[in-house]
């Protein structure tokens, strides 16, 4: 959460800002300010000493005092006693303050300093809670079918919380299929549990004094956990149209990788790494980024220089090039017989998937195809259609146009790299014949400019 003190433009541009992804409470004058969508306003009626305002009891992100309405002697001072841990920036001289000259003041400067203070203060805010309750059963839940990026960033939560003293439990739903998934588990000894009925999450949640999402934002999409769950914290660098629900909410979508977040989050706390910690999370963000060839920002790169001192490369090559299955073999070669073109556009439907994994070995594989900007191959499984979409095009958000076109929670990712898990019934379809046909039908529609 910030804090704003103020009432003028800056302040109420600074504030809906923030809010499009954090939590924000601006506090100004009465009469200065109206409704702002995703901010907490507190009107006073005139200026106040600090114990007389409704101020939060959690630590803020940081504090911007733009306005001479704290009435305290010394108002830097009792802001510091109040939250010793938390930045404050202002544009008035105080102490304990980092003073920001009205100057030189533009939204986008100050803007990019609360993004550098989020990193920061967002992995303290995550490491803070932990230590709250040091001897906790702590359970980490990754998305179903979990990737590398997930399992790294699992393992490296689960390596953070046994230093502190709390017993944790990694668990998913689906399956680990992906040759490379596979190689990860085993050669990394990650120690996970698989969940199939939900009796089994239920008894796991009321075990548990701390539940943390890592890969994912929302609850019961494409995860194990119940719709209406509201986890203790999340740690996710997907796009979320809405902020998501739960204590502690680290949601950063300029990271390329959560493995990349998580890594910012060892690097701030002072804890220990181990080489094979580091080894996962480096293999999580090349993963994530096809070795930092589609959609990756400085913070990647600043991981994963951090991570280079500790990471065993043979470790890392010995899973990143497995060895490949008959089963995947045999998708590969029917995938290759039956996909058409249609503009842009590759469809590749995979008739009896053995392996779900490989669809999105597939679709990376065909991406590079000679006139072709969008991979989509599907099968189906357990009376669902499962997407894998790749593209090249710069103009299209793939995540964002699946989201927007199958049913909440369903469907979604990043603009270039996203999935789906589709039942029959919202396709009209009772079986995997009329479900494959109206998916190919569907993606025509959507993606092939028909």
């Amino acid at each position: 959460m910030f804090i704003i003190f103020g009432s003028d433009k800056v302040a109420v541009e600074l504030a809906k800002w923030i809010g499009e992804t954090s939590r924000v409470r601006l506090i100004g004058l009465a009469g200065e300010l109206v409704g702002i969508p995703n901010v907490e306003i507190v009107t006073l009626p005139t200026e106040m000493e600090l114990h007389e305002m409704p101020l939060p009891e959690i630590e803020p992100t940081a504090i911007l005092v733009l306005d001479e309405i704290i009435c305290d002697n010394n108002p830097g001072l009792e802001l510091r006693k109040i939250w010793p841990n938390s930045p404050i920036l202002s544009t008035i001289e105080l102490e304990h303050s980092e003073l920001i000259s009205v100057q030189d003041l533009t939204i986008s400067l100050l803007k990019e300093r609360l993004k550098h203070i989020d990193r920061r203060q967002g992995a303290g805010d995550v490491i803070r809670r932990l230590k709250h309750e040091p001897k906790a059963k702590v359970l980490i839940v990754c998305h179903d079918n979990p990737d590398p990026d997930s399992l790294a960033s699992a393992m490296a939560v689960k390596h953070i919380c046994e230093q502190i003293g709390q017993t944790v439990t990694i668990a998913h739903g689906g399956l680990i299929e992906h040759q490379q998934n596979i190689g990860m588990v085993k050669l990394l000894d990650i120690d996970l549990r698989r969940i199939i009925l939900s009796w089994e999450i239920n008894d796991l949640l009321e075990e548990s004094d701390i539940v943390i999402c890592v890969d994912f934002n929302k609850s019961g999409a494409n995860n194990i956990l119940p719709k209406e769950f509201q986890p203790t914290i999340i740690i996710d660098h997907h796009f979320a149209e809405n902020r998501p629900l739960g204590e502690i909410v680290l949601v950063r979508q300029e990271y390329a990788a959560t493995s990349s977040l998580v890594a910012t989050i060892s690097m701030n706390s002072g804890f220990e790494i181990t080489t094979e910690i580091a080894t996962a999370l480096a293999f999580g963000i090349r993963t994530d980024t096809l070795g930092f060839t589609r959609s990756f920002n400085e913070v990647d790169l600043t991981a994963l220089s951090w991570l280079n001192k500790f990471v065993d490369w043979n470790l890392l090559r010995s899973f990143e090039i497995p060895p490949r299955s008959q089963d995947v073999l045999e998708i590969f070669k029917n995938a290759l017989q039956d996909m058409y073109r249609v503009n842009n556009l590759l469809l590749v439907p995979i008739n009896n998937m053995a392996n779900r994994d490989a669809l999105s070995q597939v679709a990376d594989f065909l991406l590079p195809t000679e006139g072709i900007s969008t991979v989509i191959s599907f099968g189906t499984r357990r009376n669902k259609v499962i997407l894998s979409a790749r593209s090249s095009d710069e103009s299209i958000n793939l995540g964002q146009i699946l989201e927007g076109e199958f049913e909440e929670g369903t469907a979604g990712g990043h603009a270039v790299m996203a999935g789906g898990q589709i039942p029959f019934e919202d396709l009209n379809s009772d079986n995997e014949k009329d479900a494959m046909d109206n998916i190919a039908s569907k993606l025509k529609e959507i993606f092939g400019g028909e």
